[in-house]
């Protein structure tokens, strides 16, 4: 595993969710809550990273606007993922935090360790690791230019490397990232 990142390869293509969104666009309710099964954990586990404890409310408020705008959205699987992830992201960060909502977790669970990342490198670790996005996407997602974005998810996951005690941050470690611990 090299030092250009390839232990940090997110897999990618998903046919069950490229098939769940196609049915789900055309009104069917099962493959929308597929939708939901394969999407939602990695959706959250982001809020959790950038919102901690109104995460949950976060969630159910993109969830509502995805399933009214889902007939508009055009893409694959895989662009679905950057698509909720930038209404969840929206809805995150145009919401008034309450007090004690930045509140760190305690102890060196997931959660806890993403949480004393700075904010942008939470943000982009989450969005490769827990949402499963690509560089692109989740630069389209964070608004900001594919090198920055690839700089802050390495600085990120060195960061979490640190903490953990280890020399780098595996793909089965960085995707529990957000989990609660």
């Amino acid at each position: 595993m090299g030092r250009r990142g390839h232990a940090h390869r997110v897999p990618t293509g998903d046919p069950a969710l490229d098939t769940a969104v196609a049915r789900a666009q055309d009104g069917d309710e099962t493959a929308f809550a597929a939708v939901y099964r394969l999407v939602h954990p990695g959706l959250l586990g982001y809020l959790r990273g950038i919102a901690g404890e109104e995460a949950e409310d976060i969630a159910a408020a993109a969830w509502r606007e995805i399933a009214r705008e889902l007939p508009r959205f055009r893409g694959d699987g895989r662009g679905f993922r950057g698509w909720t992830a930038g209404i969840a992201r929206r809805h995150a960060l145009g919401r008034p935090r309450r007090s004690g909502a930045s509140a760190r977790p305690p102890g060196h669970s997931p959660e806890a360790l993403v949480a004393r990342l700075p904010r942008a490198q939470a943000e982009a670790v989450l969005l490769r690791h827990a949402v499963r996005l690509e560089e692109p996407a989740v630069a389209r997602v964070m608004r900001r230019p594919r090198p920055v974005v690839r700089v802050l998810a390495r600085r990120g996951l060195r960061s979490l490397a640190r903490l953990l005690g280890t020399d780098e941050v595996t793909h089965d470690v960085a995707r529990t990232l957000g989990e609660p611990g």
